[in-house]
């Protein structure tokens, strides 16, 4: 990573664990005069798929796109200050969370996703997209596993 040039791909799915990631991605970037580019990944669910061998008609697939980038920005405007928004880009994007980010990523110099974590055993375990990227992206993967112990200010 070459410092002026930094390009970070963040995945963000308004867990808290990718909220912290977006934080630090946020940060690392204004450490080294990069860019974070924050990625939202959306898809029709399973369910609303198929039924037996017919198709279901989903009204508003845009609906869900439009709920994806509300809970992008949101997420955005709760974590980053505004003095840093100008170095956050955003994309939402219709596909699988993992194949997006690899996707999103294959030009970056840095890949940063959150953990899965829910408890203190889950809290031990990397989230299946978080894994995928590790082994399939082309650029270092961050996992971010956010920040159970951060002490009250």
């Amino acid at each position: 990573m070459s410092a002026g040039s930094t390009k970070i791909v963040v995945g963000v799915d308004g867990s808290p664990s990718s909220r912290a990631a977006l934080r630090w991605a946020v940060w690392h970037a204004a450490l080294t005069g990069g860019t974070v580019d924050a990625v939202m990944a959306w898809q029709i669910p399973m369910i609303l798929r198929t039924s037996a061998w017919a198709p279901i008609y989903v009204d508003e697939a845009s609906g869900l796109e439009e709920d994806a980038r509300n809970t992008l920005n949101a997420v955005i405007s709760d974590e980053v200050d505004p003095a840093d928004s100008q170095r956050v880009s955003t994309r939402i994007v219709n596909g699988q969370a993992a194949q997006v980010l690899l996707q999103a990523a294959a030009d970056a110099d840095l890949l940063v996703v959150g953990s899965r974590g829910h408890g203190s055993v889950a809290d031990a375990l990397l989230g299946s997209v978080g894994q995928h990227c590790v082994h399939h992206a082309h650029c270092p993967v961050l996992i971010m596993r956010g920040e159970p112990h951060r002490a009250a200010a």
